[in-house]
């Protein structure tokens, strides 16, 4: 994929075009722009970029979807969250838990809390985290959080989790909740997944959400999945 030559190599455009079959770099750049709405320079420097998925013949077409993404490496922090154990993901049981962990934190003043520990710095948002990297036969902690500012906690259900340096391949999900995040995390494990040179890393799912307006249809968060590059 050219998008992630430029993304994860320092290749110079030059030779990447050539690869590709273009005759010159302002070739290559006038047809990267077109198709993911940024220059290969803006996508070299973190902009989002797109990744395609293969056509396939059936009876009817079906396939060709794109999906905005883009690749970020973040440092170490510390996260101040409630953590809960939900049940696995299997069918719509990890979702029902979760869905009614945050009803709880929104109604008891668990947010408020949260809220004062919070920099919201670079994330803007509260965090819904997975750690789905522990994953046992009783389910897996979920933490809904933020990034911790460090002042001292006075409330004893508040823990602080040490989320390690990662790579995260972060798309962007559009639409009201839980439908549109299904939808994305969907398009996620069938289309980026199999065609990226990404997978899964260490089990650690970040979840932005921006404002508690979940139920508005042009609502917008973001999903970071923490990831390696394919051996």
């Amino acid at each position: 994929m050219t998008a992630e030559d430029l993304v994860r190599t320092r290749e110079r455009v030059i030779d990447i075009a050539l690869r590709y079959g273009y005759d010159t770099p302002e070739s290559f750049t006038r047809a990267f722009t077109r198709f993911h709405g940024i220059s290969p320079t803006e996508a070299r420097r973190g902009g989002n970029v797109r990744s395609f998925s293969r056509l396939s013949v059936k009876l009817i077409l079906s396939g060709g979807n794109t999906m905005d993404y883009r690749i970020e490496k973040k440092d170490a922090f510390k996260a101040i969250c409630r953590m809960k154990q939900v049940t696995k993901p299997e069918g719509d049981t990890a979702t029902a838990d979760i869905s009614a962990f945050w009803n709880e934190c929104s109604q008891d003043g668990t947010m408020q809390e949260i809220c004062k520990y919070s920099s919201f710095n670079p994330f803007k948002g509260i965090l819904g985290i997975c750690f789905s990297g522990e994953m046992a036969d009783n389910g897996f902690p979920y933490g809904i959080g933020a990034e911790y500012n460090g002042v001292p906690i006075k409330k004893s259900d508040l823990v602080i989790a040490d989320i390690p340096a990662y790579t995260y391949a972060v798309f962007q999900c559009k639409g009201k909740m839980q439908e549109a995040f299904k939808k994305t995390y969907r398009q996620i494990c069938t289309e980026f997944f199999p065609q990226s040179n990404y997978e899964y890393g260490s089990g650690i799912e970040l979840e932005v959400y921006p404002s508690a307006e979940t139920q508005d249809p042009n609502y917008t968060c973001e999903i970071w999945i923490a990831v390696n590059e394919k051996k």
